[in-house]
């Protein structure tokens, strides 16, 4: 079926929240196993936005998976894209864990690649799982915490986007705020030992500012490369640039 946005076919699949929209590359049947990649999406920024956050994504997919010959997915997390549920830090992790389980199952090997908030979240699920053997992330934030300074702010900017429709949700502003602080990509991309992190920011993103990224790559305990991408903002996957580094770092880890 078409997505929300009218892009490329989504399936739908029972997840953790209720239906989530997934998109994976073909496999030909029968074809032997190859590496597995999944990429993770922002938390929308704009009024009324949320519906069109996964409008790139089968594109970006399909262009990876071409150029590398992984297996490539994705998903839209609770509350984006037409996926059921409402947005929490904690609840996009478990539907991340949910693809990572779809996708590769217990004994295959993953890397992930996250934009803005599911960079966080990729840094965040490889601490934890020894499936995952590298992560990339771009434009993600250093320390989300911050964004959950003012927890009232943050839930008036969720249901502004609408990732948030639900009356009545969140039970506990508060706690549902502190689950971002609960994340801790420092510490995250710490944990990831010898296994290799990618970091791309943009030199003129107005959302994070280059520091973070700066922050993540310092606290890598394996191999990690970082690249500031001159006169870029904070939306990174429609940068030829961008899309090329992300492509050469993804046919290095074959």
């Amino acid at each position: 079926m078409a997505d929300a946005a009218g892009t490329g076919p989504w399936r739908l699949l029972d997840g953790p929240a209720g239906v989530l929209h997934a998109y994976a590359t073909p496999t030909a049947p029968g074809s032997p196993p190859v590496p597995a990649l999944l990429l993770c999406h922002e938390l929308p920024r704009e009024r009324g936005s949320a519906p069109d956050v996964g409008r790139t994504y089968p594109a970006l997919a399909d262009r990876l998976g071409l150029e590398s010959g992984f297996k490539v997915a994705t998903g839209l997390l609770r509350g984006a894209g037409g996926s059921e549920g409402d947005f929490s830090a904690a609840g996009w992790l478990e539907d991340l864990r949910f693809l990572a389980d779809h996708e590769v199952g217990d004994d295959g090997a993953l890397w992930l690649v996250g934009f803005d908030l599911g960079g966080v979240l990729a840094l965040r699920l490889a601490a934890e799982d020894q499936r995952v053997r590298g992560v990339a992330c771009l434009g993600a934030p250093a320390d989300p915490a911050v964004w959950a300074a003012d927890p009232d702010a943050l839930l008036r900017r969720c249901r502004a986007t609408g990732v948030i429709t639900s009356r009545g949700f969140p039970p506990d502003v508060d706690r549902w705020a502190a689950e971002l602080g609960d994340l801790r990509p420092i510490e995250a991309a710490h944990q990831l030992d010898d296994r290799p992190l990618l970091v791309v920011h943009g030199s003129e993103d107005p959302d994070v500012p280059s520091a973070a990224a700066r922050a993540l790559a310092d606290a890598a305990s394996g191999p990690v490369e970082l690249r500031l991408v001159p006169g870029a903002g904070h939306w990174l996957r429609a940068d030829p640039r961008v899309v090329a580094t992300l492509i050469g770092w993804v046919e290095r880890q074959r």
